[in-house]
């Protein structure tokens, strides 16, 4: 029994290196195939116009052409979709963390009647379809003169966030001990700064997590902008680079091949810096709650 037992002991080890062996390969596989189009994007908005004529698909470039960028900034209007992006997206994250971190510190830490039911309606606000509320959306925001206005991508992109970011806020809260809020009271605390010194403090995983969240949606959003807006001047990126590419897609792939880096780079940026933020706070939403 014990020459048996030595003798299995090998094939369990090859085993688990041989698996973690194809885990490795199969994780590295998928980093390739995430990695490599937007390196393949960014050397080709680096390339001559006659290196991408006359050159191989995959060939780097020889140099730097940072013309493509000036471009894709001034040509293209890059500037000022830049700029109603930034504007919309980061007021709308103001006003959706302000909401939603209040209305969760509500539904979860004070008791009153119908918490339990708003609760409830904000949370099948997550399943509601975007498609289903154009119409209406549209018809309500062209009777409000909100049409072709910055506050109406800012109102939608606000209302449609916040139930994700209640849901986020309240699982997080839930899990704050009350004790911490009855001692506050105790020295004196009020409602409102238990809220703003306190649980928001506490919260900070949560924040971050909803800023991130809320600002990938808001910045790649295309469908609200390009049902709302339809004046050049009030574009955002994303339908910036629809409006880019029929301008200058035929002739000049350079500036699209700019305009698209410029586009993801901040969401890139973003990323990189609070993804461990993000999965801290939403494992501990998920298992706190």
């Amino acid at each position: 029994m014990r020459v048996s037992a030595i003798k299995q002991r090998p094939s369990v080890r090859i085993g688990g290196f041989l698996g973690k062996a194809t885990i490795r390969a199969l994780t590295g596989l998928l980093l390739l195939c995430v990695v490599f189009p937007i390196a393949w994007m960014i050397a080709c908005s680096l390339k001559t116009p006659a290196e991408l004529i006359n050159q191989p698909v995959f060939h780097l470039p020889s140099g730097f052409y940072f013309r493509n960028y000036s471009n894709a900034w001034v040509k293209g209007k890059m500037n000022v979709f830049y700029k109603n992006s930034v504007i919309t997206t980061f007021v709308s994250l103001i006003f959706t963390v302000g909401f939603s971190a209040m209305i969760g510190f509500a539904l979860t830490k004070l008791r009153w009647r119908f918490s339990g039911l708003f609760k409830l309606l904000f949370s099948f606000g997550i399943v509601v379809p975007v498609q289903m509320v154009l119409i209406p959306l549209f018809i309500m925001y062209n009777q409000l003169k909100l049409v072709n206005s910055l506050w109406g991508l800012i109102i939608t992109y606000t209302g449609f966030s916040l139930s994700l970011a209640i849901y986020l806020y309240s699982g997080y809260m839930q899990a704050i001990p009350n004790e911490i809020m009855e001692a506050a009271v105790i020295d004196g605390c009020s409602v409102y700064s238990l809220f703003t010194r306190i649980l928001l403090p506490l919260s900070k995983n949560a924040t971050v997590t909803v800023l991130v969240v809320s600002f990938f949606s808001k910045w790649n959003d295309l469908i609200f902008s390009q049902t709302f807006i339809s004046s050049t001047s009030l574009k955002t990126i994303q339908t910036g680079l629809l409006y880019f590419t029929n301008e200058f897609g035929s002739t000049e792939w350079g500036p699209v091949f700019a305009a698209s880096t410029m586009a993801i780079l901040p969401t890139i940026v973003v990323y990189s810096c609070l993804n461990k933020l993000v999965i801290e706070g939403m494992t501990a939403g998920a298992i706190k709650n």
